[in-house]
């Protein structure tokens, strides 16, 4: 195993865990054992995530110190994701409009499943833009990190980094220990990574058992449509991005190919978060950028979920015969630029957003119902467009504040050739 590297290992995990699956396909068994397998490595990946950002965020504050910089860096990194996700749910709307996935579905055929709890979520959630704002600042911070609430985390640590920074000398002893600490949790995730493969196998053998490949059929138009969008999305935008900041896209994801299969394959960006960082770093980004843009990439830059949602909006209205005027499609494009920031953090924060455009633009809700069974495959494909796309985003952000490391970052590619 010692020569199989980590990617052709997590390959191997999803190659048996559909096997099994299928082999297994209607046996509750399957959940009953292999679930809590895929659970704990999920678990040990969330157990990471919140100490390695808060202690690289505070070391990368502190290194820089100022906060006109951090300021202009946070406004630069709005602006970007802003105009990224708005072109990404555009390139869903056109895909949607050219392809009609959703023409000709008969419905009779499609099985129904339950969305009441995301439905809740939203009834219960209602956040605006604005309140994601305001909740930006925690009133307890215990509490925020209890929750795992990334947003106020970031915004905690970035203060008490700046606040190390003031202090000058009687700063170091904390800069040392929070240096320790990141040390120590990249460790860590070096050691649980080694897991990937078995929760891989886990994740992807429960949801195949429990759906079953014969449940993609009925829907497999929508399936293709997404897949060739995300692809297409991948390939021409994030292409032309790379190309414009210098950088060549599939370097990017020869670096990252190990973290995009397990994000694609866990559909958890989380689970990579720790990997990705220090990716990125290693390829000639700043560890003040990584550890800042990254994380709040997380919530406001999800390419593939905002192209999804826009797709999935779209093809619902058509499978019900519904015909959306260009005006009504403006609207749900406006809808979406607000929603998607308005519920980060929230469990099923695809479906909420969903929810809250259909209504919008009065399409029937109970279309979610129909798409929810393939939501595991559907998800596990933007996933990886949101890894990759946070991924590039550091890189945009590096090049535009001129703190790019080319030599370091082509030195890293050139390893990484030689030891393949």
């Amino acid at each position: 195993m010692k020569k199989i590297n980590l990617t052709m290992q997590i390959f191997i995990g999803l190659a048996l865990g559909i096997f099994v699956g299928a082999l297994f396909y209607g046996n509750p068994g399957v959940e009953v054992y292999l679930k809590p397998i895929g659970d704990i490595f999920i678990r040990l990946i969330k157990m990471i995530v919140v100490p390695i950002v808060i202690s690289t965020l505070i070391i990368g504050v502190a290194g820089v110190g100022d906060m006109k910089k951090l300021g202009k860096l946070g406004g630069k990194s709005i602006l970007y994701f802003e105009i990224v996700t708005t072109i990404a749910i555009l390139f869903g709307l056109l895909v949607a409009n050219l392809v009609r996935p959703g023409e000709g579905v008969d419905m009779s055929h499609l099985a129904k499943s339950d969305i009441h709890k995301y439905v809740e979520t939203a009834e219960t959630t209602g956040h605006s833009f604005i309140d994601t704002i305001v909740n930006i600042v925690p009133t307890n911070i215990v509490q925020a990190l209890g929750a795992g609430d990334m947003l106020a985390i970031i915004f905690f640590s970035v203060l008490f980094g700046l606040g190390v920074a003031a202090v000058g000398n009687k700063g170091k002893p904390v800069l040392n220990f929070f240096e320790g600490v990141a040390d120590a949790m990249f460790w860590v995730t070096n050691q649980v990574m080694r897991l990937a493969p078995f929760g891989v196998f886990a994740l992807i053998g429960t949801t195949v058992a429990k759906f079953g490949l014969a449940s993609l059929w009925p829907l497999l138009k929508l399936v293709v449509s997404v897949y060739g969008a995300m692809l297409l999305f991948i390939v021409i935008v994030f292409g032309i991005i790379a190309k414009l900041c210098g950088t060549r896209l599939w370097t990017m994801v020869k670096i990252l190919k190990s973290e995009l299969l397990l994000a694609y394959s866990t559909a958890s960006s989380e689970s990579v978060l720790p990997k990705i960082m220090e990716k990125m770093e290693r390829f000639g980004c700043p560890k003040g950028i990584t550890s800042f843009v990254i994380p709040i990439g997380y919530s406001f830059n999800l390419d593939g979920s905002t192209l999804y949602q826009a797709l999935a909006a779209i093809f619902i209205a058509q499978m019900y015969g519904i015909n959306l005027p260009i005006t009504t499609q403006i609207t749900l494009v406006l809808v979406l630029i607000i929603s998607s920031k308005g519920i980060a953090g929230v469990p099923g924060a695809s479906f909420v957003v969903l929810l809250a455009t259909l209504g919008a633009v009065n399409l029937p809700l109970e279309g979610l119902a129909f798409i929810a069974g393939i939501d595991r495959i559907l998800d596990m494909a933007r996933t990886v467009v949101n890894v990759l796309g946070n991924s590039l985003a550091a890189v945009v952000m590096s090049k535009w504040e001129g703190e790019y490391d080319k030599k370091k970052g082509e030195e890293y590619a050139a390893s990484l050739n030689n030891s393949q």
